[in-house]
């Protein structure tokens, strides 16, 4: 089994945020590989990683960063796969890592998600891979359809709460 979807994140400090979109990954049964890599300390080894990502089979591409965020743009700048950047919540709660990987040049997009939204890029990376594969579709769809059950049953819970002036 090789790896379709990459996860990378700048340092192991992120992996509270990044497991999320591992975690879910490995629910949906998508083999996925998880490496740090920094724009900033490891620059060729960033720069060979993106490269060489397509050869290797990989399909998609999840990066998150916090700070200046430079990650997911440079990897974006080296691959024609697609890349979500995931904006790590730091210094300005994390506004600061979304400006940077949100305002990329034409001709070098990366999809970004909310702040701390690695989840988001697991959930758009499967809809990604789930257009040419029947099974990843009808995991998703079965995921997506709890999803609505979950509120469903949050309704039922506060029908039964109670209050003196609640008229539902």
């Amino acid at each position: 089994m090789s790896a379709i979807v990459s996860v990378i994140m700048g340092s192991t400090s992120d992996l509270p945020v990044m497991e999320k979109a591992a975690k879910f990954l490995d629910d949906m049964q998508v083999p996925f590989e998880m490496n740090a890599l920094s724009a900033h300390r490891t620059p060729s080894e960033v720069e060979a990683f993106a490269r060489g990502a397509e050869q290797r089979g990989l399909k998609v591409i999840i990066a998150g960063a916090g700070m200046a965020a430079a990650l997911p743009g440079v990897i974006a700048a080296s691959t024609t796969l697609p890349v979500i950047g995931v904006p790590i919540k730091g210094m300005l709660d994390g506004l600061d890592a979304m400006l940077s990987i949100i305002q990329m040049p034409p001709g070098i997009p990366v999809a970004t998600v909310g702040v701390n939204g690695a989840l988001n890029a697991a959930i758009l990376a499967v809809e990604m891979l789930a257009l040419s594969d029947r099974e990843l579709h009808d995991r998703l769809t079965a995921y997506k359809q709890g999803l609505g059950q979950k509120i469903v049953k949050a309704n039922e819970e506060l029908a039964e709460v109670k209050y003196r002036f609640k008229v539902n």
